[in-house]
């Protein structure tokens, strides 16, 4: 019998583990492990850990609907595993999981794997959430040294991906022998009420909003996606989030509209993140190779709490708060402001994110915020600095955003709706220059 772990994949089709499980002719018993760390600190209250916990109750219902029996514990993956294992009995010859690349992970696995390796149980780790096969891509490249630079590994990615597709399986859980057998959990290891009684009313079926995108909207993306206001997008990043949707199935449906080049290549640039987490070695400490100590959180609380002063940041993070969303203009504009006008380190801009967004994705957030911040290889140029006037001014002329989320200012003029406000907390002039000067020190400051 086989053992798979849910994790970053929460549905019940086109999984990579479920074409292995179905080619191994076997028997697989199926669970989902609620990590106490990824719902540390009140997580589980905010919109990220919101949305993971109602993908976790869709999850269970698919289930349900298709006949098959999925559980639930709660505990350290390495523990649970542990336990299940002992309890099976030699039952188990096999753990499957798809793989992750942020650190925790890392470590995460290589717990697990000091459990399967003790009890003489495989321990497989497949790839699910990027589009092109990394190992294919390398040799395909041919490239010694991986792609720093998002243009050139675009050009190349689009080639290797028409030379080498990466079709979406027609297999789901109910083509699966899931195994019926019941697991007696201790007390310790069962699932807190409170995480599983989450209200999934409001999720939409990930294919429909697919499919409405494509047919409505998809022609129109490459001319007005920052139009935050008045285009809408496809409401699929907090489904593709936690894998609540395939990535190989909106690819391929994209593929098949006409105009969809741009925003396949934003498909792209989630496997490009993904590509610098494998291969780049500073990417999750960049924080430590740069001196830093130039910058202060003096502002930071006022950037979390909507009082900067500037309407459209301050708009954008009471949607935010609000919500759980935010136009992906908006982020770049209000990560900019931070890093660069407030001089905060972008750090504290991306742990507030990891609990503020719904479709939050450790290595997705990371490498914006680097980029914002103009840090590590595929960066704005330091003398970046996005003026948020000019640019709500540009993709938003009413002001209509600002009107919906900060109806205070609803009755000003269209000319004055996007102008700092008399108490705004920094001069948009002066900071910039300052940032400019303190990011190119900033940069001179690396250490390989």
């Amino acid at each position: 019998m086989k053992l798979f772990i849910h994790r970053k994949d929460l549905r019940t089709d086109d999984l990579v583990a479920f074409d292995y499980l179905r080619n191994q002719d076997a028997e697989s018993l199926h669970v989902l492990i609620y990590d106490p760390f990824l719902l540390r600190q009140g997580r589980e209250e905010e919109h990220s850990g919101v949305n993971f916990l109602q993908h976790a109750a869709e999850l269970g219902k698919r289930y349900r609907e298709s006949g098959r029996k999925l559980h639930v514990a709660y505990g350290k993956p390495a523990e649970v595993i542990e336990h299940i294992l002992d309890r099976m009995q030699s039952r188990i010859d096999e753990v499957v999981v798809h793989r992750d690349m942020t650190p925790y992970a890392i470590e995460r696995d290589r717990g697990i794997r000091k459990v399967t390796e003790a009890r003489g149980v495989t321990f497989t780790q497949l790839t699910d959430h990027l589009l092109m096969d990394l190992k294919g891509f390398a040799d395909y490249t041919g490239k010694s040294e991986p792609y720093k630079v998002f243009a050139a590994f675009h050009r190349r990615w689009v080639e290797f991906m028409n030379e080498h597709p990466n079709p979406a399986s027609t297999t789901t859980v109910a083509d699966v022998q899931v195994s019926d057998q019941q697991i007696e959990w201790p007390e310790t290891f069962q699932v807190p009420p409170q995480l599983l009684s989450y209200d999934v009313s409001d999720l939409e079926e990930p294919h429909q909003l697919l499919d409405g995108f494509l047919s409505d909207r998809m022609a129109d993306y490459g001319d007005h996606r920052d139009e935050y206001e008045a285009y809408e997008s496809s409401r699929l990043s907090s489904y593709v989030a936690v894998g609540a949707v395939s990535i190989r199935k909106m690819y391929d449906a994209a593929k098949g509209t006409e105009h969809s080049d741009e925003w396949i290549r934003q498909l792209c640039f989630r496997d490009f993140y993904l590509y610098r987490a494998v291969y780049e070695s500073h990417y999750f400490t960049y924080e430590k190779a740069y001196d830093l100590s130039a910058l202060s959180e003096v502002h930071f609380e006022r950037w979390c709490k909507a009082e900067t002063g500037i309407p459209i940041i301050d708009a954008a993070m009471t949607e935010l708060n609000e919500t759980g969303h935010m136009p992906n203009r908006l982020r770049i504009l209000t990560a900019m402001f931070l890093t660069k006008n407030l001089r905060c380190p972008f750090t504290l801009g991306e742990a507030y994110f990891r609990r503020k967004l719904r479709d939050y994705d450790n290595i997705q957030n990371r490498g914006n915020w680097l980029w914002c911040a103009s840090l590590g290889e595929n960066a704005a140029p330091y003398f970046r600095v996005n003026n948020p006037v000019t640019q709500s001014e540009k993709y938003d002329p009413q002001g209509d955003y600002i009107r919906k989320w900060l109806p205070d200012l609803k009755d000003l003029h269209s000319k004055e709706i996007h102008q700092p406000r008399q108490d705004a907390i920094v001069d948009l002039k002066t900071s910039r220059q300052s940032a400019i000067e303190v990011y190119k020190q900033i940069l001179a400051s690396r250490q390989h």
